[in-house]
């Protein structure tokens, strides 16, 4: 097949009559935009390897370290407990990719989404190396299975699991760090199975996803691309064709609009579209087709655009809006979630975390001096450093309970975690029944206190203080 599958806006150009998958070999361009793509597609790469390799407080700039159920971030160390920040941390994320998409269509498929990023910057760049140019890719993919193409097909998927099994290591490194990862590798697959198998397995997939599912994903999985619609206006910012200064379409040296229906749009598209005829939802706004056109336009000597970043307003000639109704609401909804998540995390989070439960079995034990319960406190130090807590019994306990044993001093490990039986004492002739009572734990460094509250529990006063009959 020497030329590609000529696209509508019946059916998918990816999916052939019978329901098979249509193999696209899109051709490769140069320009403005291809070029920032790529450089920034590099950088993104870069940032993902090099998180886990970037020591902060001495542990990689992300790690989520599932095992020991902590999960520093950028310096910041949180626990379980912690985790409801991340409600608000989503929330202003999401409204954030909302704001970004009503205002520049789905420029985070296009420029930063992990897939995208590795299928055209990554995998495309190997297949274009080894099989050559659109035209050639397709002539080999028409050929029969001779020894040559066995050998290049062979080349590339070899290359393909391998990228897949170095993408797969990097990110399971965010869950277990690279100095044990490494010494996973050396001690053997059986010994961490676990692991291996996740690897395996994100190999596998990551394979598949890029030697042959490929644009698929974003076609048919991803659920972005069917929010585009309920997302944008006419006034969102997309890559989009003029059709008032392009059509009619026609060979050079006619009087005809700019479009000479050379094609170079459709050859050069990633998802296999016609950028000509409007927004579509394999559209994911690489901007290939922009500087596929532009270059035809600068050969022929005309001025540059006619495939270009504008809103459905401006290629039809009317006024164009930036803000707008729905740009303030998605503004102030991800400025809320964001500020909400920086304003209780100050308030909130702690770099010290205590519970406080009660043992299992009797509530509390009593004899003819007094009534005792007996608490389970657990203290958490999420600092990359020593700390040494204070236990004792809040001041508006009632009066005469007692923390046995005093104020009680101990020390955690950097990270560490102490678990300690605190038994609270209530003199008979002060016992006046079930209260509300708190301990205190001071932690330094920081200087933090927490207060943890219960219930102590008992018999009936009532029973205790009346005679015997």
């Amino acid at each position: 097949m020497s030329t590609p599958k000529q696209p509508n806006l019946v059916s998918l150009t990816t999916i052939n009559d019978d329901g098979s998958h249509y193999f696209l070999q899109p051709a490769d361009v140069s320009g403005f935009w291809a070029t920032a793509r790529r450089l920034f597609g590099a950088g993104l790469i870069l940032v993902y390897i090099a998180l886990p390799w970037i020591p902060i407080n001495g542990y990689p700039a992300v790690f989520l370290d599932v095992e020991k159920r902590m999960f520093h971030l950028f310096g910041l160390t949180l626990v379980p407990q912690d985790l409801w920040v991340m409600f608000f941390a989503v929330t202003g994320m999401g409204f954030a990719l909302f704001f970004i998409t009503s205002l520049l269509g789905r420029v985070w498929c296009g420029w930063a989404c992990p897939y995208t990023v590795f299928l055209d910057h990554v995998y495309r760049r190997i297949e274009r190396w080894l099989e050559g140019d659109a035209m050639a890719r397709r002539k080999l993919d028409a050929a029969p299975w001779a020894l040559a193409k066995i050998l290049k097909r062979g080349v590339k998927h070899l290359l393909f699991a391998a990228v897949a099994a170095l993408i797969a290591h990097v990110f399971v490194s965010y869950f277990v760090s690279l100095p044990r990862l490494y010494g996973f590798m050396h001690e053997g697959p059986l010994q961490h199975a676990t692991a291996f198998g996740i690897i395996v397995l994100l190999t596998l997939i990551l394979w598949f996803c890029f030697g042959y599912f490929r644009e698929q994903f974003c076609i048919i999985m991803c659920p972005y691309g069917r929010l585009q619609s309920t997302l944008t206006d006419n006034d969102t910012v997309i890559v989009g064709y003029d059709g008032k200064r392009g059509e009619p379409r026609g060979a050079v040296g006619r009087t005809t609009g700019d479009c000479v229906d050379c094609q170079r749009c459709i050859q050069v598209c990633p998802t296999g579209i016609d950028i000509r005829n409007g927004l579509q939802l394999e559209c994911i706004g690489c901007t290939a087709c922009i500087d596929a056109c532009d270059d035809i336009m600068r050969k022929l000597g005309r001025p540059k655009g006619l495939v270009r970043y504008d809103s459905q307003n401006g290629f039809e000639g009317l006024p164009k809006r930036i803000l707008r109704p729905r740009i303030y609401a998605y503004s102030v909804l991800a400025l809320l979630g964001l500020l909400a998540l920086v304003v209780v995390a100050w308030l909130k989070m702690t770099p010290y975390a205590a519970t406080l439960s009660r043992v299992g079995g009797s509530g509390f034990s009593s004899d003819v001096a007094a009534v005792s319960n007996i608490y389970v406190l657990r203290v958490q130090n999420k600092r990359n450093q020593p700390a040494t807590i204070t236990i004792n019994l809040a001041p508006d306990a009632p009066a005469g309970y007692q923390l046995s044993g005093g104020d009680q001093t101990f020390s955690i490990a950097a990270l560490g975690e102490l678990t300690h039986n605190c038994v609270i004492i209530a003199p008979l002739d002060s016992y006046k029944g079930s209260a509300a009572i708190s301990l205190l734990v001071h932690a330094q460094p920081g200087n933090v206190t927490l207060k943890k509250t219960t219930r102590f529990l008992g018999p009936n006063p009532n029973a205790i203080n009346s005679p015997p009959p």
